[in-house]
Order: structure tokens, then sequence, then C-alpha cells
């Protein structure tokens, strides 16, 4: 016992002495674990209690934990000096400005589908949205695909196991919306889909969409021109034009691709227009009765006109960005251009 005793006064003298001899911080941390540490002076002393009885375990188990609360305490009055110290001869000059914080910012897929939204909310639009995760009905079925449509290939499509598929477009909002409200029905509908195609500057594997529905009695055609028109004039500028070219869509009939005048060029002919002075950026036509019939519509008393736009074409197109996967890259010197 009384060894036991006199190791413990050498453990608190030695510890003494290197606790002056060591540094706050990384010093005095090694000490820690030479004195305190599972592998350290008082743990070995904690073992050779075993020899001794229970009052003598006892009494021993009262000194070391002593001597441990006792290192432990110096320990961090060093560490606390040390840090009064610095503060102490640190002078702070009020009157200098304060340090710059970097302010956050949107991104900008997600300011093009803000600001689409609000030119369609101000041209009488409600915003609906649904699941990135669909049935292959609201996907393909009610909008008319046959069975045999090469959208429907594996090498087009997200499959799940469970026989479900990530959307590949927005148009099943619209389907979903119309099983559930009766006409007037008039929406845009944001959000991501996904398509199983290779990555590469033009194409990549999820994108942003937002689509369009319009659907009440004596809609036509023109009503659809009307309204792509002025979005555009809103969205690319006064100065832009508008045009329609013949295409097929199933969902759709008839139904058109839309190209805007080149905002970059005027017109004239540029890289980004490929010298043709107009730029795509959207697909559209009167909604076909047969999408109608499987929604619960009657198509003899009503018609409408859809239409769907992919954002990051029109974002690359409005500010000349070649690389679609530079949006999807968080690289911050690429969006700091956006702030």
């Amino acid at each position: 016992m009384n060894s036991l005793y006199k190791e413990i006064e050498s453990i608190r003298g030695r510890f003494a002495a290197d606790l002056e001899s060591v540094s706050p911080g990384q010093e005095s941390e090694i000490l820690r674990h030479r004195y305190l540490g599972r592998k350290g002076a008082l743990n070995a002393l904690f073992k050779k209690m075993a020899a001794l009885s229970v009052d003598e375990k006892k009494e021993a188990g009262a000194a070391i934990n002593e001597l441990k609360n006792e290192l432990s305490l110096q320990l961090e009055e060093k560490n606390a000096s040390s840090i009064r110290q610095v503060k102490n001869r640190e002078k702070s000059d009020f009157t200098l400005p304060g340090y710059p914080f970097p302010m956050g910012t949107l991104h900008p897929i997600t300011t093009a589908v803000s600001e689409i939204l609000g030119i369609f909310s101000r041209l009488g639009f409600d915003v609906a949205t649904g699941y990135e995760v669909e049935t292959d009905w609201y996907n393909f079925g009610s909008l008319n695909f046959p069975e045999n449509h090469p959208a429907r290939d594996m090498q087009d499509t997200f499959y799940t196991e469970s026989g479900h598929l990530l959307r590949t477009h927005t148009s099943p909002v619209q389907t979903r919306y119309m099983t559930s409200h009766q006409p007037p029905v008039r929406i845009v509908a944001p959000g991501r889909v996904f398509r199983n195609e290779a990555v590469s500057a033009r194409s990549y594997c999820v994108f942003h969409q937002i689509e369009g529905l319009y659907v009440d009695k004596k809609v036509t055609f023109r009503d659809l021109k009307g309204t792509l028109d002025l979005f555009g004039r809103m969205y690319f500028g006064k100065s832009a034009k508008i045009r329609f070219r013949t295409s097929f869509f199933p969902f759709t009939e008839p139904s058109a691709e839309v190209d805007v005048s080149c905002f970059l060029c005027q017109g004239k002919g540029c890289r980004v227009c490929k010298q043709t002075g107009w730029l795509e950026i959207l697909g559209c036509g009167m909604v076909d009765p047969n999408v109608f019939t499987s929604v619960g519509y009657n198509p003899e008393s009503v018609t409408g006109y859809a239409f769907g736009m992919g954002i990051e074409r029109m974002v690359m197109q409005k500010f000349g960005i070649h690389d679609i996967r530079l949006f999807y890259e968080n690289d911050k010197a690429f969006l700091s251009q956006f702030y």
C-alpha cells in the first residue's frame, strides 16, 4: 500500500514538471494521453489495485481518483490561461469594416423556373405538381402512347422493380389533374424528369420541364399561338419573334414545335442558333381527343391545348451556355456568374 502511495506522489511530481515545459494545444494533449489516457500512468495504478484487500482498494481508489481530477484540472487551467493571454494581446479596432460573409444565391435553373412560373401566373395559370415516380398508365397510357411506342423501351425510361417508372415528362401531372378537376383547367406543371440517355454536352439523364395545359369550351390553336407569342416576348424580350413548325406528339393533334428568334444575334445568325437566326424552345399542340377520353372528359364538349419546354435548354440558349453538365457539377466559378 505504501509503495502505491509513493507512485502516486511520483506521478504528481513528474506531471508538474512536464506541465511547465509544454505549450497549450497539441503538446498538452499529448501530456493528457501520457497520464490520463487508456494506456497512461494512472490507468496502470488502477491495475495494481487487484492485489490489495477490499478496504485498501477503497482507500487507494479514492487517492488515485483525486490525483486524476487534479491533473485534469491543471491541464484545463493551462489551456484556459493561454487563451486569455492571446486575447489580452489582441487589440480590436472597432472602426474597421466587418469581415465579409459570402451570400448564398439561387441556382440558375431555380431562377428560370421561378421567372417562367411568374409569367404564366400573370397569364392566369395555376401551378400543379405531381409524382416523380409514376405508373405506366399516367406516364404513357393516359397520354395516348401506343403499347409499342419507342419511348416505352428500357433504353429511354428508368423502371423500378415494382413496375413503376421515373416520369419521362411532367405530362402525367396534367392527366392526374384532369381526373380530379372539371373544366375549365388552366395549369402549368414544373418539375424534374428522367430519361435513360447518354450524358453529353447536349443531354443529361435528369433535367427540368414546365408543361402547360388549358382546357375549356372552344379553345383554339389561335389561343395557343397568342399565349406562346406573349410568353416569348415576356421572357426573351419585346423584340422576340415566334414561329411554329409542324411536328408530331402522341398526346396532341395537330402538333407543332416552336422557335424564338435568336436574342443573341437578333436573328442574323450566330454559333448558338447555328446560323439559322432561330432557337427551338418548346413543343405544343391541341390536346388529342383520346387523352380527354382517358381522363373522363367529353371530347365533343371541350377542347384544349398543351405545351412543354425544357428549362436547361432555355437557360443555355438565354446565356450562351454550351454544356448542360455544368448545371449539375456545383462549380462555384460557374454558378457565381448568375449572382
